[in-house]
């Protein structure tokens, strides 16, 4: 069995430690600095703290990198630096562009460690369908070695930045669509038509308003990290040649949602109860804050 270190035990970090834990691997992470819900999550989970990240390197023989995109660079950075001696195989499983991960790759390259590029799409393991875990890279076999276990191992091939690039086409479907759902719901509340809105999609996008329900009312309690994961999109978008400024509008949603007292919630406390109506309500009254975000 193999130790797998984690860099982040958040919402997806600590489930996968789990469900590789589950499967017999030694699964540990580096505690310091990070918040109280991460250390809960990560006791929660079974994952053992083992102090500083200089431990965690030397310990690990595959590292995985699961943290809000906009920490990703940085903490590939300081993974690195504290490699000393050691080699692991670093897989970057977080939401960024495959210029991102090409910058990772060469941090992690220049000392002699292995990189595996890697998209997760899909729910936490343990909530339903095991996630996807879209890898690439010149030698992805120590994740195929995963496949199985709480984890659905996808190889992409040799390709540098495939498996990010897959991600950042298919959050920027998913995550898209939930900033335009605010964004309509949002515009048809400040011009006095919501509730006829509601009324015509009830009769003609049932199905939509079934998702724009079943989504958008806990959405604030993700906007802080999904803010850079709108950016990395955005330059993806950009250097296929497409216009970034869908995801950058999308950034500028989650911005907004970021402000208002929804933001404070976690997955774990959030209110199951709140409508539809009640959050749009709420987010419209932080567009009448001056300092909001929105241009």
């Amino acid at each position: 069995m193999t130790t797998i270190g984690l860099l982040g035990s958040g919402d997806m970090g600590h489930a996968v430690g789990r469900a590789l834990g589950g499967h017999g691997h030694g699964v540990i992470t580096s505690l310091t600095g990070r918040s109280g819900r991460s250390r809960s999550l990560a006791a929660a989970a079974g994952i053992k703290d083992v102090g500083d990240l200089a431990a965690l390197m030397s310990e690990s023989e595959l590292v995985l990198s699961i943290l809000p995109p906009a920490a990703a660079l940085e903490a590939a950075g300081r993974a690195v630096a504290a490699m000393g001696n050691a080699h692991p195989t670093y897989v970057d499983c977080n939401a960024v562009s495959p210029q991102t991960a090409g910058k990772i790759a060469t941090l992690v390259e220049a000392v002699g460690a292995p990189f595996i590029d890697c998209g997760i799409v899909g729910l936490a393991p343990g909530k339903g369908v095991p996630p996807r875990f879209f890898v690439s890279g010149a030698d992805t076999a120590a994740m195929q070695a995963l496949d199985g276990q709480g984890i659905d191992v996808r190889a992409l091939g040799p390709g540098p930045g495939r498996a990010s690039a897959l991600k950042m086409c298919y959050a920027g479907l998913t995550k898209g669509t939930f900033t335009l759902h605010t964004a309509v719901l949002l515009t048809a509340q400040r011009l006095g038509l919501g509730p006829e809105l509601r009324s015509e999609l009830e009769h003609s996008q049932a199905k939509v308003l079934e998702r724009m329900a079943a989504i958008v009312p806990w959405l604030a309690a993700d906007a802080g990290r999904w803010i850079g994961e709108m950016e990395e999109i955005a330059e993806t978008f950009a250097a296929a040649g497409l216009t970034p400024n869908f995801h950058h509008a999308a950034a500028d949603i989650f911005r907004l949602l970021d402000t208002t007292p929804l933001a404070a919630e976690t997955r774990e406390d959030r209110d199951p109860g709140r409508s539809l109506d009640e959050a749009i309500a709420i987010f419209a009254g932080a567009l009448d804050d001056p300092d909001n975000p929105i241009d």
